[in-house]
Formats: C-alpha cells, sequence, structure tokens
C-alpha cells in the first residue's frame, strides 16, 4: 500500500524550502531557453546558468524548484526500475548565500524528518565526498560536516568515502560553472545499516543495493574548453535529485514504475493487452516503455515541440513510434496511447497548467501522428516485400545492411520490427553491421550538432548575447508589420544564425519581410541601450511587456527592455537575459529565410554581419 502520495511528496519538499526562506520558481520549459548546446533542459540547474554565473536573480538567492527534465541518451535502458526519458528534478540553490554547512544539514534533514521531511532511515545514507586533485583540495569540510551529524544521532560513521573527480565533480560540460559535490546514497536493500567499510560499499553500489538519493553540488569553479580558468563571482550551492527515485523510496517499491505516478498508466495498459503468448519478462519491459514514452511526449507537446524529422521534433517523433512499437508487441488497439494520454494529462493538470489547457490538443496530435506511422508502415512493408523477393531471386538468406537501415532511418522500422519480419521469411539481418551504420549515423549526427549548436555556455558566447538580443528586436519588428496577433512560439540560437518562431496564418511578402529588417537596422543604428529592471509579475504585465511564457516566471519577473526608459521603450520582454547592452554591437540584421513551421506558425531565419 502506498503511504505517501507523489502529490504529497512533491509538495513537502517545496514547503521544506520554503519554510527556510527559499522562493519556489515554477518549473522552465523542458526547451532551453538561450542555450544552444543541448536540445532539451537536462538538469534542474540549467534555466539558472546565468545567475549561477554572477546575474542577480529576481527572485532573490535562495531558490528551490521541480524542473522538467528530458534524457534520451539512455532511452535503451528505459524498462528497467529507473530509467526515464522525462523525469523531474528537485533542487534548491544558494547563489552566494549559504554554503556547505546549511545545504548538508538541510539535506539530512529533509531526506530523514518524518514529519516534515520524506521520513528515511537514517541508518541507511551513505555518503561520498571529493578526493581532491590538481583543480581542488580533499574536501573534508563536507566530511566533518557529515561525522558531526552522524555521531549527533547515533548512527555509526563508517559509511563516509572519498572519490575522484570522475565520482564527486560536477560540471554542465566543458564550459560553465563546476565544482566538488557530496552525494547521498540509500541502503535499498535494508542490510547494511551498521556501515560498511569501502570495498564492500564500492560492491554494494555495483550491486544496485546502494543507490543516489542526494547530491550537494558546491559550484566555485569557473571551466572554459575543458579547463578551470577561475573561481566563480559566488560560491553556489545547488542540490537535488530525480522525482520519481525520491517516490520510489518513499513508497518503497522496487522500481519507478510500480509508484502511483505510473500505476494507473501501466494498469490500464494491462487491460488492453491482447497478446497472450508474450514473455512476462517482455510485457513488462514493453509496457513500461509505452508509459515512458507517452509520458513524455505529452510534456514535450505541452512545451510547444511539434513532430518533425529533426532536433527535437524528432525526438518526439522516435518515442511516440517507439512506443507504438512495443503497443503492437502487446496487441494493444490502434489509439490507446490516445487513451493514455488522458491518465498522464490528469494527472498533470494541477501542476503544469499549459498540460490542462492543451489536453484536447496533446490528444489529437498523439492521434494524428499514429495514423502517419502506420501510414508510413504500409510503405515500409511494401518495400520490405521487395527486398525479400529480390534475395530470394538471388537465393541469399541475409538481408543487406544498408537495406535493413533504410527501413529504420526512412520509413522509421524499429531494428526489433526488422529482425521479427526477417526471421518471419527464414532469413536473417547481420546486427553488428546495422549497429557500426547506426553508429555511423550517430557520430555524423553528432558532428552536424555540435556544429549546429557549438558555443553553448562558453567560447562564443558573445555572439549569441548578439542574437539573443536581436530576437527582441526582430520580435517586435514583426509586431508593427503583421500586427499584433503576433506572438512568439519558440526560438533558437546559435553562433551562426537565429530562429524565431510566431504565430502568424501565412506567408510574408518580400515587401513585409524587408519592412522587418529595414525596422530592426535602424534600431540598430540609433544605437539604442539595453536595460533590465525587475517587477513584481503584475506590475510588469501592466508595464506592457510581452510575457508569452508567463506561467513559467516566479512572483517577480526580469523585464528587458530596449530604449532609454520602461515607458517609451522599443521593445520591452520577460526574459531570463543574457543581453548585449547597446543595440550597436549587433551589426547588420538579414532575413535568411521566412516559412512554415506547422497550420498558424511560421518561421524566420536571420543573421547579423
Amino acid at each position: 500500500m502506498i503511504e505517501h502520495s507523489s502529490h504529497e511528496i512533491r509538495q513537502r519538499f517545496l514547503n521544506f524550502f520554503k519554510e527556510r526562506g527559499h522562493k519556489i520558481l515554477p518549473s522552465a520549459s523542458v526547451l532551453p531557453e538561450n542555450d544552444s548546446s543541448v536540445l532539451f533542459n537536462i538538469a534542474g540547474m540549467q534555466p539558472l546558468v546565468p545567475y549561477l554565473l554572477g546575474e542577480t536573480h529576481p527572485e532573490g538567492k535562495r531558490l528551490c524548484s521541480i524542473q522538467k527534465c528530458i534524457r534520451t541518451i539512455d532511452i535503451e535502458e528505459v524498462g528497467d526500475n529507473r530509467h526515464l526519458t522525462f523525469f523531474e528534478m528537485m533542487g534548491n540553490w544558494s547563489l552566494g548565500d549559504y554554503f556547505k554547512k546549511e545545504a548538508i544539514e538541510w539535506s539530512y534533514e529533509l531526506l530523514t524528518d518524518k514529519e516534515k521531511g520524506f521520513g528515511l532511515d537514517p541508518n541507511r545514507l551513505y555518503v561520498t565526498c571529493f578526493e581532491g586533485d590538481e583543480d581542488a583540495s580533499k574536501d573534508e569540510e563536507s566530511a566533518s560536516v557529515w561525522k558531526s551529524i552522524f555521531e549527533k544521532n547515533g548512527i555509526s560513521t563508517n559509511r563516509i568515502y572519498f572519490l575522484p573527480k570522475k565520482n564527486n565533480w560536477w560540471s554542465a560540460g566543458d564550459n560553465g560553472p563546476c565544482g566538488p559535490d557530496t552525494e547521498m546514497f540509500y541502503d535499498v536493500a535494508g542490510k547494511y545499516t551498521e556501515g560498511l567499510d569501502f570495498d564492500d560499499y564500492i560492491k554494494a553500489d555495483d550491486r544496485g543495493e546502494v543507490v543516489e538519493v542526494w547530491n550537494d553540488v558546491f559550484m566555485e569553479y569557473l571551466k572554459k574548453d575543458g579547463k578551470i580558468i577561475d573561481k566563480l563571482k559566488n560560491k553556489n550551492v545547488d542540490t537535488g535529485s530525480g522525482f520519481e527515485r525520491i517516490v520510489m523510496m518513499i513508497q518503497g517499491v522496487s522500481s519507478v514504475y510500480d509508484t502511483d505516478i505510473f500505476k494507473p498508466a501501466l494498469d490500464k495498459i494491462e487491460s488492453l493487452i491482447t497478446n497472450k503468448n508474450i514473455a512476462e519478462f517482455e510485457k513488462v519491459k514493453s509496457a513500461r516503455i509505452i508509459a515512458d514514452h507517452a509520458r513524455t511526449a505529452i510534456i514535450l507537446l505541452s512545451d510547444g515541440v511539434e513532430f518533425s524529422n529533426t532536433d527535437q521534433g524528432y525526438i518526439l517523433r522516435r518515442l511516440v513510434r517507439r512506443a507504438l512499437r512495443h503497443a503492437d508487441l502487446l496487441g494493444l488497439a490502434p489509439n490507446s496511447l490516445y487513451m493514455l494520454a488522458d491518465i498522464f494529462t490528469d494527472y498533470y493538470k494541477d501542476i503544469y497548467e499549459n498540460i490542462a489547457r492543451q489536453k484536447e490538443t496533446i490528444k489529437v496530435a498523439i492521434s494524428t501522428e499514429e495514423k502517419k506511422f502506420r501510414k508510413a508502415l504500409t510503405q515500409g512493408i511494401k518495400e520490405f516485400n521487395k527486398i525479400v523477393e529480390q534475395n530470394k531471386k538471388e537465393e541469399k538468406e541475409s538481408i543487406d545492411s544498408q537495406k535493413v537501415f533504410t527501413l529504420f532511418e526512412s520509413y522509421g522500422f524499429p531494428i526489433e520490427m526488422i529482425e521479427e519480419l526477417a526471421g518471419e521469411n527464414k532469413m536473417t539481418i547481420n546486427r553488428v553491421e546495422f549497429d557500426q551504420l547506426f553508429k555511423q549515423h550517430q557520430d555524423n549526427s553528432r558532428a552536424g550538432a555540435e556544429k549546429k549548436f557549438k558555443g553553448g555556455l562558453g567560447g562564443d558566447g558573445e555572439v549569441e548575447l548578439r542574437y539573443h538580443t536581436a530576437t527582441h528586436l526582430l520580435h517586435q519588428a514583426l509586431r508593427m508589420v503583421l500586427g499584433e496577433q503576433v506572438s512568439q512560439k519558440g526560438s533558437n540560437i546559435t553562433t551562426e544564425r537565429l530562429r524565431f518562431d510566431f504565430a502568424f496564418d501565412r506567408k510574408m511578402t518580400d515587401e513585409e519581410k524587408q519592412k522587418v529588417e529595414d525596422i530592426v537596422n535602424e534600431k540598430i543604428k540609433e544605437a539604442l541601450p539595453v536595460n533590465m529592471v525587475v517587477l513584481p509579475k503584475d506590475e510588469a504585465i501592466e508595464s506592457g511587456a510581452l510575457h508569452f511564457f508567463a506561467d513559467k516566471y516566479g512572483d517577480n519577473v526580469n523585464v528587458y527592455y530596449i530604449g532609454e526608459t520602461l515607458e517609451d521603450a522599443f521593445s520591452k520582454e520577460f526574459c531570463g537575459g543574457p543581453h548585449v547592452k547597446n543595440t550597436s554591437e549587433l551589426g547588420v540584421f538579414k532575413i535568411q529565410k521566412e516559412e512554415a513551421v506547422s497550420q498558424g506558425v511560421r518561421r524566420v531565419k536571420a543573421v547579423l554581419s
């Protein structure tokens, strides 16, 4: 029986830090804002990078949130007891305020307090700290705080270990804030309450008997091109853990899929299964994949991602089609994902307002994508049959690997499906060769992505600042030329161009594009200052600042305005920043392309020279 619901656990976490002076931030979108180095937010700290680097946050120095995150690097692991493509990251931050002692003490209290925290058994906690290297000294300070906590609470202290950088150091990549961390692990087996020596702890960790439950990162350093170059302006704290994993531990179940987050969806899937011949292990894994991918698709669609063959839209398409393949394996009826969408949208309707608002739109999008995939399957089967006939003529038992990859890439056939179809025709595929082709494709895609998304948090940051400011000028110019019905639907910035999506129902004329260009370049020549003011959200709205994603902001917001005063500014928007100081820094603005993205949404690609 589940004693604490996931909704209650969520609220306990937020209340805990609110009582300790933290402002609760709503989750940002899963789509990064002004960070082109990744397709999605993959950590709770990502939306806060500018503030971890020294900018002043409008809500103060103590912050807390539960951030939506997407990771697909472990997609093949989804279906085990803990891997997910969408997850929520709980975290609290200190921006130059408290540091190691308070962070560690609160982490312990949150995890173990039965009244206001999570009520985990303190005798099942284990802790690791940074052992030190040429970049930073051994973290004796954190270890000392932990020792004091354990001694005070009558807990054996042979549960604190020092580990190297690969275990106890956190960074956002080759560029950005970084520092040592202390990680908390929980004895999920309940076998080691008396403590463990180091070697036995490592073995228990390898066996998955102790599982990471919380992490406190102490961000003191700045990394550039893979090397630490300086200390940060402030000593910051970034703590957190995966929400689903915490719920699993508190509810005393052995898998994130056994929590109340997933149980209603999995029960529904179980009731729809018609294939009685599938092995139990395969049935469980397929059901979990369907539930995970359906949930992630709902989050992506609610944050504005649309099905496509590139970037975020490709990930969305891949997840839905993979879920449909597993639905077919279980014998689920067509449109089963449509039914699952109801369950997850109902679960999140009081947490994420945009999901409640778009419930029917999300369901229709999933249903439409399923129909497209069914059509692609029909075409793909025809292509597969041609390949089989040719093989029979040539008396070949193995299907050419390049043809296998074409079925996978062009027709959306999962490799497992191709293997199954080949077996039914007494043929084989060379999985090793296919994997090599797939890896080559991934490497090429990654190289392309790195070229497309190079820059990130450092190196070419100034170029990206220019493009970010240019999007504000472009947005206002579009509204002046096309009308105030124009509203931002998304943007993406690289070091080579800006991309701006906006609501508009027709193609722009050449004359309209020229007018927009002229307005932007005129404002660049006027050398307008770019200013920022922190305002209560209601006051910011009254000022006329554009705010198309207002639900992701807290009680106070940063309003960036281009002009001498807020009242007379050419452009003013809710924005996390950062920007250039003056429009004269931008150069010459040129629209390269204007095109349709979807029904009622247009896209402008532009460059600065």
